[in-house]
């Protein structure tokens, strides 16, 4: 099909070829690829999606592929096509159609049953002020708000409502309705359907947090502590933390602007100071959700909790926020790097899934090894239970009851340092991962981003086939989501990916 031909599709919101659409759709969060697609659209509704997708799977002579993009935020082109058309999922409502939003792209809240129906495209921060107006808030948050909900679930996320295949169809499925889609979509890069809407279930929203910050110099007490708090998760909330992550401190300077991000420090902290071993400290930080009703007895709850942590007893950092300042506490430090011009810029971030028994050998050979005394950003460290993953979605994880999330969220800067510089980053996330080969640790990309196809067949291990087959079922001619590099469309090559 002429890209020409694609504003003749009747589409209700708008199919645009403007020359800033264009560039917004080429370019994503982590800035390390380019790719121009023919056109973007900006949908009024599901069934926009359904005219376009619909065209792009009927088209034999000229196909072009679909590529859905929310808020940006994926780091290696994963929502960019070049040969064909980017749907603009998140934030087109406003710009594009006016100032009255459609029916089809607001939220629904329904109180009585305590869940929301929303737009695929919507950013979780927009989801958290139509829940508020209700005294209501989703059970589980990303860290940065700023993500829309269809690219969250796309990526593991764990519930789902109304998808969009590739065939062009509208369909609604759940855990009982369309199953195999349902579970399909969750974690499924985008491969085999667009998320059109979504059902989030809700609970009554608490007023306000506290939020502590410890410090361990022993990485084996730390990662005993994180694990034992998260196997709480079955006990009354009055027994347990609502937050546990935690992450790493290699930088001298890091733990005082650390500390300043926190609450102003009076004492400098030196990392020599703490008796720390190969240099290098760890931050558990978690939280405890509560209300005025509950304020009383917090401070009680938190104490009982702490007492049977082994953290750096002078390294306790305690301050209490309003819970939905907590839960947006990355844009704000999203807005003090942009006004320094420190946001738009490469981002080689590397999000790696660890099996427990092997999360001690990386800490020796990354953290204490490989990074020296420089990150270049922050590194999240913290533990997840298997057995809340549903295995039927398509997300890869370690084959071991717990699993860490080691995520290293840099950011690459042209200042004349070669620790910052963007090609020193990617030659270090590449030692990382040769050292989890070499080492045998069997870890798995967390958003992962491969080259090859035989990459990603190892990447799926033991699900492959089914990933393979649900391909073959939901979007047999490949035109879904080919910025992954998964799979060739089928008008481009002859001999796709086999079994």
């Amino acid at each position: 099909m002429d890209p020409t031909e694609l504003l003749r599709l009747g589409v209700y919101g708008q199919l645009s070829v403007d020359p800033s659409d264009v560039q917004t759709a080429s370019l994503d969060f982590g800035m390390l690829s380019r790719a121009e697609p023919w056109a973007v659209l900006h949908p009024a509704s599901a069934d926009d999606i359904t005219r376009v997708v619909k065209a792009a799977y009927e088209s034999e002579a000229h196909g072009f592929t679909i590529s859905a993009r929310g808020h940006g935020h994926s780091i290696n082109g994963q929502a960019q096509t070049s040969n064909g058309v980017v749907i603009q999922m998140s934030g087109s409502r406003g710009r594009r159609l006016g100032s009255s939003t459609p029916a089809a792209l607001r939220p629904h809240v329904y109180e009585k049953e305590r869940y929301v129906d929303v737009w695929g495209g919507e950013l979780w921060i927009d989801v958290l002020r139509s829940t508020l107006e209700h005294g209501l808030a989703p059970k589980s948050w990303t860290d940065y708000l700023y993500l829309s909900v269809g690219g969250t679930l796309s990526n593991a996320g764990i519930s789902g409502q109304a998808f969009h295949q590739g065939k062009g169809e509208l369909l609604t499925c759940s855990e009982e309705q369309n199953s195999g889609l349902f579970h399909a979509v969750l974690g499924g890069l985008g491969q085999f359907g667009i998320i059109t809407r979504a059902r989030i279930s809700l609970e009554p929203a608490p007023k306000r947090v506290r939020w502590i910050r410890v410090l361990y110099s022993d990485f084996s007490t730390f990662t005993r502590d994180q694990e034992y708090l998260i196997s709480l998760h079955e006990l009354p909330a009055s027994q347990k933390f609502d937050y546990v992550e935690g992450f790493v401190i290699v930088d001298e300077g890091l733990i005082n602007n650390w500390r300043s991000s926190f609450f102003s420090p009076r004492n400098p902290v030196k990392i020599t100071s703490l008796g720390t071993d190969g240099g290098v400290l760890y931050c558990l930080e978690i939280t405890k959700n509560y209300d005025e009703s509950t304020a009383d007895t917090t401070d009680q709850e938190v104490e009982s909790l702490l007492k049977k942590l082994n953290f750096i007893q002078s390294s306790v950092f305690t301050t209490d926020l309003l819970y939905v300042d907590f839960l947006d506490r990355v844009h704000k430090a999203e807005l003090k790097l942009r006004s320094k011009g420190l946001w738009e810029v490469p981002h080689p971030w590397l999000n790696l899934f660890i099996p427990k028994s092997r999360i001690a050998d990386f800490d020796k050979g990354v953290f204490k090894g490989i990074l020296g005394n420089k990150t270049g950003g922050p590194i999240l460290i913290y533990p997840m239970n298997k057995h809340k993953w549903d295995n039927r979605s398509s997300v890869v994880t370690p084959d071991e009851d717990v699993f860490y999330l080691v995520a290293f969220l840099r950011s690459a800067l042209d200042n004349g340092e070669e620790m910052q510089s963007l090609e020193y980053l990617n030659h270090q996330n590449r030692q990382i991962l040769k050292f989890c080969d070499e080492a045998g640790i069997k870890a798995k990309q967390y958003l992962p981003h491969y080259t090859t196809q035989e990459e990603w067949v190892d990447h799926f291990g033991d699900k492959w086939g089914q990933f393979y087959q649900r391909k073959m079922e939901f979007d047999p001619r490949y035109i879904l989501a080919t910025g992954q590099r998964i799979f060739k469309p089928s008008f481009q090559s002859s001999s796709n990916m086999a079994l």
